[in-house]
């Protein structure tokens, strides 16, 4: 395999990226599947499913520790993949990456590590629209260390209120923990602006990039943030495989999450001598198969024009939206002026739950529930809302049966 990501074919052939999909030829409840939960996970392209199947077949081993030509083959196909993320993010080199189990390990990482650096009354900024994901691990050290965690609101139209949170950065703050796009909204957060303002302060900020890096190209440099993390199965790969992006020497500076074998250079009665970055954060045996599954996810999608593909599934999002106001009684969540192609909406007198059932008996699949942003569902004052999200493989024919589907299930209900 190849450690060179593929250049970009210009433009944006949706005919051809649907082929690469064999889950889209399926039917179901007897009718074509129309796939609109890729923020969920993303369905995956045969040369996702062809990379993991043949390290199965032909290459796996063990990495990093054997000298048989199998471990060999192993651990080049799978360090291929740290060097491929490095670029997809815009890394300096790629001892800035680490392998986790995905982002939710990531961010578990960093409020470990890091958060042994803080103590009762230090302060960790969050937004309203955070996944779950990037919640619980702070709160954890609320709970042991008497960390303070301080919400940044967002308005009315689903927008992060950069006055709040301008209002909370302090000398206490610590760390800014924030996502690049609402996996709810597709709210982009100003990520740069954040940044300045938090290190003027000396604060630390942590990105999610779980929904970000897969609507837009992704430039950490530029961005400036410590941290950003990401999730190998939102991004056309395989589930089980994620990075961690560590800014300059913060991987030095900080301590192991884990301890195991591969994180260590020497084990002895009295001490333990740890691994250069970044396998010091990589205990035990990876998801081997997987990380070179999404090394060949990530050649897949850098073969794409990206903005034209940003363009694609916007235009997809505008006609479902223009859509739903045709609809009485139904409420979008998040009007923001260039987010990503997520639609969070619900309709006056139906339950989410109900609705998406009565979809999926029409072949289509869209999410239903709180999307593990609780704050975010309380700040708006729903129980959930249905969720549609697009992606490269998407079509207008697919916005017209979401929209025809949803009519039917209305009729139902109402």
């Amino acid at each position: 395999m190849s450690a060179e990501l593929k250049q970009p074919v210009s433009g944006l052939d949706v005919a051809h990226v649907r082929a690469q999909f064999p889950i889209l030829s399926r039917e179901v409840n007897g009718k074509p599947l129309v796939y609109l939960d890729s923020a969920a996970s993303a369905q995956k392209p045969e040369a996702v499913i062809e990379a993991v199947a043949d390290v199965w077949r032909h290459s796996y081993a063990n990495v990093h520790r054997g000298l048989h030509t199998l471990a060999n083959e192993a651990t080049e196909a799978f360090e291929a993949s740290r060097g491929k993320m490095a670029r997809f993010l815009g890394a300096d080199h790629a001892d800035q990456i680490v392998f986790t189990r995905g982002a939710t390990e990531a961010i578990n990482l960093v409020a470990d590590s890091f958060g042994a650096t803080l103590g009762e009354g230090d302060e960790i900024i969050l937004s309203q629209m955070e996944h779950h994901s990037n919640i619980v691990p702070w709160h954890f050290l609320r709970e042991r260390k008497g960390v303070v965690l301080k919400w940044a609101p967002v308005t009315d139209d689903g927008a992060l209120d950069m006055d709040a949170f301008n209002a909370l950065v302090t000398e206490r703050t610590k760390l800014v923990a924030i996502t690049h796009m609402s996996n709810v909204m597709g709210t982009i957060s100003p990520i740069e602006t954040i940044v300045q303002k938090a290190h003027a302060v000396g604060a630390a900020v942590l990105v999610d990039g779980s929904q970000g890096a897969v609507h837009m190209p992704v430039d950490v440099k530029a961005l400036g943030c410590d941290f950003y993390v990401v999730t190998g199965h939102k991004l056309y790969g395989p589930n089980g495989a994620g990075a961690l992006y560590a800014a300059g020497d913060w991987l030095d500076r900080l301590r192991p999450y884990q301890g195991g074998g591969e994180m260590i250079a020497e084990v002895r009665e009295d001490g333990v001598v740890y691994a250069d970055v970044p396998h010091k954060f990589e205990a035990g045996t990876p998801v081997i198969a997987e990380v070179i599954g999404l090394g060949a996810a990530l050649d897949w999608m850098c073969g794409l024009d990206r903005i034209a593909l940003m363009e694609h599934e916007r235009q997809l999002m505008d006609r479902f939206e223009a859509g739903l106001a045709e609809f009485d009684g139904a409420t979008i969540y998040g009007r923001t002026q260039d987010k990503g192609a997520i639609t969070s909406f619900s309709l006056e007198g139906a339950h989410p739950h109900d609705l998406a059932q009565l979809m999926d008996k029409y072949g289509v699949a869209v999410r239903a529930g709180h999307h593990c942003a609780h704050p975010l569902m309380q700040r708006f004052g729903v129980p959930g809302t249905l969720r549609a999200s697009f992606a490269a493989y998407n079509t207008e024919s697919d916005v017209d049966a979401a929209l025809e589907a949803l009519r039917k299930a209305k009729s139902f209900l109402i």
